[in-house]
């Protein structure tokens, strides 16, 4: 049977989740696919239980790297992929049987350059289901512009950028070198904007298709603190630079994409007052002057609430700059890379 879907899976210590997910990917009733795991230096056995569903099932393939991190897992899957259009679900959750039945008929049907579902987010410690995009503020589309998609997306106000929700034709990725950017966190917000400014032809299915699982041992979803979450919110930083310079060479006027940098940059701000450490909270404060996000945020700020938002946290963080350092705790942080 001739491939048609590669479906790529970073892999780094997912635990206990890991069988039911790969169970899901067997469950599938979409065969013309091939799995790619990509061991990414993981430590707590999964690599030997991927290797044994490789050597029962001859759709799946084991790659191993050391540890690199998930955008460079995405990429060397990538290099291996020999389908026309390629997934990245995660290693912890759980597929629909019919998730890429549903979705490679669309794309196949009505040559895509992406399909893309909704889904469901379950809560470990209270054992609930929510919807991730709520039906009546992101109703299904027929085929539209990436850039046209992303704008609706985006004035719902309820969008998340996630790269695991939709199938992605091979070649229009090649074609742009849409490659994951090494070493950051959330590579999904740039990775996808980026995306669907360029596709011609997209479509969004609102039936939940996709299980996210929430967990506090999730590496997106882990609290941080002290220096430790310093270092985070740098990432949140570029990401909201690679967002700037990506909106600036489409030449998007729509408000949503500059509502969108606004909030990752006010995501900032936020981590800051959450943080419990006065040494970090000036760090990120002082980080976030030091980069002229404070111009950037007055500019990309759109409507009442959100340009109020702006002026306040602007106000705050000048106060936590301000603030001074207090010895005990900067030796904890003195010896750490900027």
């Amino acid at each position: 049977m001739e491939i048609a879907l590669s479906i790529i899976v970073p892999m780094y210590n997912p635990g206990k989740r890991l069988i039911p997910f790969l169970d899901s990917l067997l469950s599938q009733s979409y065969h013309a696919l091939e799995i790619i795991i990509v061991d990414d230096g993981s430590t707590d056995g999964s690599r030997e239980i991927a290797n044994d569903y490789a050597s029962q099932h001859r759709a799946f393939r084991v790659i191993t790297q050391c540890n690199q991190g998930v955008s460079v897992a995405r990429n060397t899957g990538l290099a291996h992929a020999r389908g026309a259009y390629v997934a990245f679900p995660d290693a912890d959750d759980i597929l629909h049987p019919d998730l890429y039945t549903q979705l490679m008929q669309e794309a196949l049907s009505q040559d895509l350059d992406a399909a893309q579902c909704n889904a469901k987010r379950y809560y470990a410690g209270s054992q609930q289901y929510k919807v991730l995009f709520p039906f009546e503020r992101m109703p299904s589309t027929g085929v539209v512009r990436g850039s046209d998609w992303l704008a609706r997306a985006l004035r719902s106000r309820r969008f998340i950028h996630v790269v695991w929700l939709a199938v992605y034709r091979v070649q229009f990725i090649q074609q742009h070198q849409l490659f994951f950017e090494p070493g950051l966190h959330h590579q999904d917000i740039p990775w996808t904007t980026r995306f669907m400014l360029l596709a011609a032809r997209v479509k969004y299915i609102n039936t939940p298709l996709y299980v996210q699982n929430m967990h506090d041992t999730s590496i997106s979803h882990m609290k941080r603190t002290g220096w430790e979450n310093v270092l985070y919110q740098r990432h949140y930083i570029k990401i909201a630079q690679m967002l700037r310079a990506c909106n600036d060479e489409f030449r998007e006027t729509r408000p949503g994409f500059h509502w969108q940098i606004a909030r990752e940059l006010l995501s900032i701000c936020h981590s800051a007052r959450r943080e419990p450490c006065v040494n970090a909270q000036r760090q990120i404060a002082m980080d976030f002057f030091e980069h002229q996000l404070h111009r950037m945020l007055l500019k990309e700020c759109r409507g009442i609430k959100q340009g109020y938002q702006a002026v306040l946290w602007l106000k705050r963080l000048r106060k936590m700059a301000a603030h001074p350092t207090i010895k005990p705790a900067a030796r904890a942080v003195k010896d750490n890379p900027q």
